[in-house]
């Protein structure tokens, strides 16, 4: 048990997080970025949208009811079953996050892409989608580090492992760090 804490511990210090032109900067600092992305979101009222696959089809869905209800973001849930199913069944499943931005995505938005092999083809239509739209894009990704889709956001956070459980609880970690960031600076959006 020791050892894998130790390997997080480990894998948290070597986060690269670098920009539209692959220059790296340190994690503080490339935080401070993504944050600064969200919260131009938040106060221009655009839209956040985050999509994955498997494991991080459960982040997305967690970090989508945590940017709305606690960082105050609008946010669109890309996992309704019968939008999945529907586009699915009619065009393919690479088209299940596209076809939705196709037809919602506007310049004020972001997209968090999250594909720990950054090779999903339904992450890379995506993000296009949303290179078309005109809005923003924040990838994470794992594995091989010229991954597809590590390259394709205007800030692109990558975790150097090839193991999946590692990978997606490190994403889920630095998504819940934004979010506490914004609770922090601005409160909880929503209290009873």
């Amino acid at each position: 048990m020791e050892s894998y804490l130790s390997k997080i511990k480990t894998l948290l210090d070597q986060i690269e997080i670098t920009d539209n032109v692959s220059e790296y900067y340190q994690y503080g600092i490339g935080l401070k970025e993504v944050l600064h992305i969200l919260e131009t979101c938040k106060a221009d009222r655009g839209c956040l949208y985050i999509c994955g696959n498997g494991g991080s089809a459960g982040i997305a869905q967690h970090m989508t009811a945590d940017f709305l209800k606690n960082a105050g973001i609008r946010t669109y849930n890309m996992y309704g079953q019968s939008t999945i199913t529907c586009i699915s069944n009619d065009l393919t499943y690479e088209y299940v996050f596209c076809k939705q931005l196709a037809m919602l995505a506007e310049q004020n938005d972001v997209l968090v892409a999250i594909s720990s092999s950054g090779e999903s083809e339904n992450i890379v239509k995506a993000a296009n989608e949303m290179k078309k739209a005109g809005g923003k894009i924040i990838t994470f990704t794992a594995f091989q580090p010229e991954n597809r889709i590590r390259g394709m956001g205007d800030w692109n956070i990558y975790v150097p492992i090839s193991q999946y459980g590692m990978a997606e609880s490190i994403h889920n970690l630095i998504l819940q760090q934004i979010v506490d960031k914004i609770v922090e600076k601005d409160g909880i959006a929503m209290k009873i």
